[in-house]
């Protein structure tokens, strides 16, 4: 990671209401596997298919953390991009997500309040059918440049 630069991500006086960020993710089980072993979290409504074949699902799903993980990381990797930090979230999942579903994110800047610098941001995420899995709204401090006489020693990342 060191030696190359990484540019910050856009400073709030860089953002426009309807600024938009759209990404497509795929629900892979190897990251479902990932998500579930470092949590510990075992539930049979996402891995058991005898299971989840009697509930109203009828299959196994995508634990609705992991889909707000994916948009926590869309968050800090495009817009407003690195060194922003969610700093409030409201989000429903209206439909399931199942096992290898592809989901279409979109990110708009909805309002910026330059006072308590922070943008507001919706949140949508459909499947393949079109229809809405995430719904949500975001809070979000966007990176700062450091400006001190030790920022020279982070040069790597901005």
């Amino acid at each position: 990671m060191l030696g190359k630069k990484r540019p910050l991500g856009k400073e709030l006086n860089e953002i426009q209401v309807g600024d938009t960020y759209s990404e497509t993710k795929k629900m892979d089980d190897r990251d479902l596997l990932l998500y579930l072993g470092l949590t510990g979290d075992a539930n049979p409504l996402y891995l058991q298919h005898d299971y989840a074949s009697l509930t109203a699902y009828e299959k196994p799903i995508v634990p609705s953390v992991m889909l707000f993980g994916m948009v926590s990381s869309l968050v800090s990797m495009s817009l407003p991009g690195p060194g922003s930090h969610i700093t409030q979230h409201e989000m429903t999942f209206p439909a399931p997500v199942y096992h290898s579903t592809t989901v279409a994110f979109t990110l708009e800047v909805i309002a910026i309040d330059y006072q308590n610098k922070q943008v507001a941001m919706s949140v949508t995420g459909t499947n393949h059918e079109n229809e809405i899995v995430v719904r949500g709204k975001l809070y979000v401090s966007p990176a700062c440049k450091p400006n001190s006489l030790t920022a020279k020693s982070l040069e790597n990342f901005f």
